[in-house]
Protein backbone atom coordinates (compact mmCIF):
# COMPACT_ATOMS: atom_id res chain seq x y z
CA UNK A 1 0.00 0.00 0.00
CA UNK A 2 1.10 3.90 -0.77
CA UNK A 3 2.10 6.19 1.72
CA UNK A 4 -0.80 8.66 0.29
CA UNK A 5 -3.71 9.19 2.45
CA UNK A 6 -6.30 7.17 1.48
CA UNK A 7 -9.65 7.84 0.25
CA UNK A 8 -12.75 6.31 1.81
CA UNK A 9 -15.06 5.45 -0.40
CA UNK A 10 -18.10 3.59 0.97
CA UNK A 11 -21.20 2.43 -1.06
CA UNK A 12 -24.86 2.16 -0.12
CA UNK A 13 -27.99 1.13 -1.60
CA UNK A 14 -29.08 3.60 -3.80
CA UNK A 15 -29.48 3.19 -7.40
CA UNK A 16 -25.95 3.95 -9.08
CA UNK A 17 -24.02 0.92 -8.75
CA UNK A 18 -22.09 1.33 -11.96
CA UNK A 19 -20.94 5.38 -10.74
CA UNK A 20 -19.50 3.09 -7.62
CA UNK A 21 -17.71 0.62 -10.15
CA UNK A 22 -16.25 3.24 -11.85
CA UNK A 23 -15.27 5.75 -9.56
CA UNK A 24 -13.42 2.68 -8.27
CA UNK A 25 -11.58 2.06 -11.74
CA UNK A 26 -10.20 5.68 -11.92
CA UNK A 27 -8.86 5.86 -8.38
CA UNK A 28 -7.17 2.59 -8.57
CA UNK A 29 -6.50 3.89 -12.12
CA UNK A 30 -4.86 7.01 -10.42
CA UNK A 31 -3.00 4.81 -7.88
CA UNK A 32 -4.89 6.12 -5.37
CA UNK A 33 -4.80 4.19 -1.92
CA UNK A 34 -8.50 3.37 -1.21
CA UNK A 35 -10.60 2.32 2.05
CA UNK A 36 -13.34 0.69 0.87
CA UNK A 37 -16.38 -0.09 3.12
CA UNK A 38 -19.57 -1.53 1.30
CA UNK A 39 -22.95 -2.05 3.19
CA UNK A 40 -24.95 -5.06 2.72
CA UNK A 41 -27.21 -3.30 0.95
CA UNK A 42 -25.03 -1.35 -1.29
CA UNK A 43 -23.60 -5.32 -2.10
CA UNK A 44 -27.18 -6.34 -2.93
CA UNK A 45 -27.37 -3.18 -5.00
CA UNK A 46 -23.93 -4.17 -6.94
CA UNK A 47 -25.43 -7.31 -7.86
CA UNK A 48 -29.12 -6.21 -9.18
CA UNK A 49 -27.65 -3.64 -10.83
CA UNK A 50 -24.27 -5.07 -12.23
CA UNK A 51 -24.56 -8.86 -11.02
CA UNK A 52 -21.55 -8.19 -8.80
CA UNK A 53 -22.50 -10.86 -6.16
CA UNK A 54 -19.64 -10.87 -3.72
CA UNK A 55 -16.13 -8.36 -2.64
CA UNK A 56 -14.41 -10.89 -5.21
CA UNK A 57 -16.41 -10.27 -8.34
CA UNK A 58 -16.29 -6.51 -7.32
CA UNK A 59 -12.79 -6.86 -7.33
CA UNK A 60 -12.34 -8.88 -10.22
CA UNK A 61 -14.64 -6.17 -12.09
CA UNK A 62 -12.70 -3.25 -10.69
CA UNK A 63 -9.31 -5.02 -11.72
CA UNK A 64 -7.52 -7.96 -9.56
CA UNK A 65 -3.88 -6.25 -10.00
CA UNK A 66 -4.94 -2.60 -9.21
CA UNK A 67 -7.56 -3.82 -6.29
CA UNK A 68 -4.44 -5.36 -4.66
CA UNK A 69 -2.11 -2.90 -4.93
CA UNK A 70 -4.65 0.26 -3.63
CA UNK A 71 -7.75 -1.37 -1.85
CA UNK A 72 -7.94 -1.92 1.55
CA UNK A 73 -11.57 -3.67 2.20
CA UNK A 74 -13.05 -2.74 5.63
CA UNK A 75 -16.81 -4.16 7.15
CA UNK A 76 -19.09 -1.77 7.37
CA UNK A 77 -19.96 -3.65 11.02
CA UNK A 78 -16.29 -2.93 12.10
CA UNK A 79 -16.40 0.39 13.62
CA UNK A 80 -13.11 0.36 15.16
CA UNK A 81 -11.41 -0.08 11.79
CA UNK A 82 -9.10 2.56 10.56
CA UNK A 83 -11.78 4.68 8.99
CA UNK A 84 -13.20 5.27 12.17
CA UNK A 85 -10.84 7.64 13.44
CA UNK A 86 -9.54 10.78 13.16
CA UNK A 87 -6.06 9.90 13.85
CA UNK A 88 -6.02 7.90 10.64
CA UNK A 89 -5.12 10.20 8.34
CA UNK A 90 -7.30 10.35 5.07
CA UNK A 91 -7.53 12.11 2.25
CA UNK A 92 -11.22 12.62 2.64
CA UNK A 93 -14.52 10.76 1.43
CA UNK A 94 -16.88 10.21 -0.47
CA UNK A 95 -20.00 7.60 -0.59
CA UNK A 96 -21.14 6.50 -3.83
CA UNK A 97 -24.61 5.97 -3.89
CA UNK A 98 -25.71 7.64 -1.02
CA UNK A 99 -28.80 6.49 0.19
CA UNK A 100 -31.02 8.72 1.87
CA UNK A 101 -30.84 6.74 5.07
CA UNK A 102 -27.22 6.64 4.98
CA UNK A 103 -27.34 10.96 4.05
CA UNK A 104 -30.05 11.67 6.85
CA UNK A 105 -28.12 9.32 9.61
CA UNK A 106 -24.51 11.37 9.14
CA UNK A 107 -26.61 14.78 9.02
CA UNK A 108 -27.93 13.93 13.10
CA UNK A 109 -24.53 12.44 13.75
CA UNK A 110 -25.63 8.76 14.27
CA UNK A 111 -22.59 6.39 13.70
CA UNK A 112 -24.14 3.62 13.34
CA UNK A 113 -22.20 1.71 10.88
CA UNK A 114 -18.64 2.28 9.87
CA UNK A 115 -19.41 4.11 6.54
CA UNK A 116 -21.62 6.75 8.85
CA UNK A 117 -18.62 7.12 11.34
CA UNK A 118 -16.48 7.30 9.24
CA UNK A 119 -18.17 10.48 7.52
CA UNK A 120 -18.62 11.77 11.05
CA UNK A 121 -15.09 11.79 11.69
CA UNK A 122 -14.29 13.56 8.21
CA UNK A 123 -16.60 16.02 8.69
CA UNK A 124 -15.26 16.50 12.47
CA UNK A 125 -11.41 17.02 11.06
CA UNK A 126 -12.56 19.28 8.34
CA UNK A 127 -11.92 16.95 5.74
CA UNK A 128 -13.45 16.99 2.38
CA UNK A 129 -16.82 14.72 2.17
CA UNK A 130 -18.72 14.17 -0.64
CA UNK A 131 -21.73 12.68 -0.75
CA UNK A 132 -23.59 11.13 -4.09
CA UNK A 133 -27.48 11.04 -3.42
CA UNK A 134 -29.47 9.44 -6.37
CA UNK A 135 -33.28 10.33 -5.58
CA UNK A 136 -36.06 11.54 -6.87
CA UNK A 137 -38.39 13.51 -5.91
CA UNK A 138 -36.52 15.28 -3.13
CA UNK A 139 -39.20 15.39 0.05
CA UNK A 140 -38.47 18.69 2.34
CA UNK A 141 -36.91 15.95 4.48
CA UNK A 142 -34.22 15.17 2.26
CA UNK A 143 -33.32 18.75 0.89
CA UNK A 144 -33.19 19.68 5.01
CA UNK A 145 -30.47 17.24 5.56
CA UNK A 146 -28.63 17.97 2.36
CA UNK A 147 -28.70 21.53 3.81
CA UNK A 148 -27.68 20.57 7.28
CA UNK A 149 -24.86 18.58 5.66
CA UNK A 150 -23.68 21.42 3.59
CA UNK A 151 -23.69 24.09 5.87
CA UNK A 152 -21.51 21.13 8.17
CA UNK A 153 -18.99 21.55 5.07
CA UNK A 154 -19.64 18.59 2.43
CA UNK A 155 -20.32 18.39 -0.53
CA UNK A 156 -23.83 16.79 -1.53
CA UNK A 157 -23.28 16.00 -5.32
CA UNK A 158 -27.00 14.14 -6.70
CA UNK A 159 -25.85 12.18 -9.86
CA UNK A 160 -27.30 14.27 -12.17
CA UNK A 161 -25.19 13.57 -15.52
CA UNK A 162 -25.15 16.83 -18.07
CA UNK A 163 -26.07 16.40 -21.62
CA UNK A 164 -24.20 19.30 -23.26
CA UNK A 165 -20.86 16.92 -23.84
CA UNK A 166 -24.04 14.98 -26.44
CA UNK A 167 -23.47 11.50 -24.72
CA UNK A 168 -24.01 9.05 -27.28
CA UNK A 169 -24.33 5.73 -24.44
CA UNK A 170 -24.86 5.06 -20.67
CA UNK A 171 -21.24 5.12 -20.14
CA UNK A 172 -21.02 8.56 -21.06
CA UNK A 173 -23.43 9.64 -18.40
CA UNK A 174 -21.75 7.73 -16.13
CA UNK A 175 -18.25 9.43 -16.94
CA UNK A 176 -19.83 12.55 -16.71
CA UNK A 177 -20.87 12.17 -13.28
CA UNK A 178 -17.51 10.34 -12.03
CA UNK A 179 -15.47 13.08 -13.41
CA UNK A 180 -17.01 15.79 -11.27
CA UNK A 181 -16.54 13.29 -8.14
CA UNK A 182 -12.87 13.16 -8.75
CA UNK A 183 -12.41 17.02 -9.48
CA UNK A 184 -13.88 16.92 -5.41
CA UNK A 185 -11.47 14.47 -4.43
CA UNK A 186 -8.42 16.19 -5.81
CA UNK A 187 -7.78 13.46 -8.42
CA UNK A 188 -6.94 14.30 -11.70
CA UNK A 189 -8.93 12.79 -14.40
CA UNK A 190 -9.60 12.75 -18.49
CA UNK A 191 -13.27 11.28 -18.79
CA UNK A 192 -14.45 14.98 -19.30
CA UNK A 193 -13.01 17.67 -20.66
CA UNK A 194 -13.27 20.67 -18.69
CA UNK A 195 -15.75 22.90 -20.14
CA UNK A 196 -14.10 26.46 -21.50
CA UNK A 197 -17.47 27.84 -22.65
CA UNK A 198 -18.79 29.04 -25.88
CA UNK A 199 -16.43 31.16 -28.06
CA UNK A 200 -17.06 33.03 -31.27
Amino acid sequence: MSATPPIVVGITGASGAPYAVRLLQQLVGAHRPVSLIVSKYGLRLLQTEMGIESMDALRKAVGKDAWDSCVEPFSNEDRGAPPASGSAITAGMIVCPCSMGTLSAISVGASRSLIERAADVTLKEKRRLVLVPRETPLSAIHLGNMLRLTRAGAVVMPASPGFYHRPKQITDLVDFVVARMLDHLGVEQTLVKQWVGERD
